[in-house]
């Protein structure tokens, strides 16, 4: 993601002032189901991530009680 412009925020909230209250409730909805796309991408990256991390040895296969000595020590 880009850095947005000094002031642009604020732009933006005058600019959703403008706004009807039902195009208020459209953009909240629209926004919020951007979000929870990007949520869902950043998820699937992670994964991605930790599966080529175990797939090159980075990630021992242990058990629960293992894990839990090698934390506790």
């Amino acid at each position: 993601t880009t850095e947005p412009k000094a002031g642009s925020f604020a732009a933006v909230l005058e600019a959703v002032d403008q706004l009807s209250i039902e195009e208020q409730e459209d953009l909240t909805r629209i926004v919020r189901r951007r979000l929870a796309q990007q949520g869902r991408l950043q998820v699937l990256e992670d994964v991605r991530d930790a599966e080529a991390e175990f797939a090159a040895g980075g990630c021992p296969v242990a058990t629960v009680a293992e894990i839990m000595d090698m934390i506790l020590k």
